[in-house]
């Protein structure tokens, strides 16, 4: 891992599935410019992610000038947090005239409690809103 003093490079940001990662793309192609040893980050990556079994997984890499890295493992996306809990596969192509399901306001506080971290928000309830704003925004009902 990297040492204290050691100068950042640069900093990526990817999205990759847990536990699934490979070297190919968006890894390979966002690490590779860097020099950066893709199967040690590709191993590690699956390592801590192993029990997020395929959901995606947003990842902050701080690559530093001796080629060493560190990263920060992110929660999942909201959206694909409320996919999962309305069980559809993919999001309304027009969220204001097509509703393609429903989710519950306890199932929003649920996600809120996982993305709280992530989420600018002062409160619980707060970030409830939040995640509700962005079940509406993919064609999801919010019920109570």
């Amino acid at each position: 891992m990297a040492k204290k003093e050691a100068k950042i490079k640069a900093q990526v940001k990817v999205q990759i599935a847990g536990g699934k990662a490979t070297p190919a793309p968006p890894v390979g192609t966002a690490l590779g410019p860097h020099g950066v040893n893709i199967g040690q980050f590709v191993s590690q990556f699956n390592e801590k992610t192993r029990d997020l079994n395929g959901m995606i997984v947003p990842v902050v890499i701080t690559i530093f000038e001796d080629r060493s890295f560190t990263f920060i493992l992110k929660s999942p996306p909201a959206s694909v947090l409320l996919k999962q809990a309305a069980q559809i596969a993919k999001g309304a192509s027009s969220h204001k005239s097509e509703k393609v399901g429903s989710v519950t306001r306890a199932q929003c506080a649920e996600i809120a409690k996982v993305k709280m971290a992530d989420l600018n928000a002062s409160d619980l309830d707060a970030a409830s809103r939040i995640i509700a704003g962005t079940a509406r925004s993919i064609g999801l009902e919010v019920v109570d």
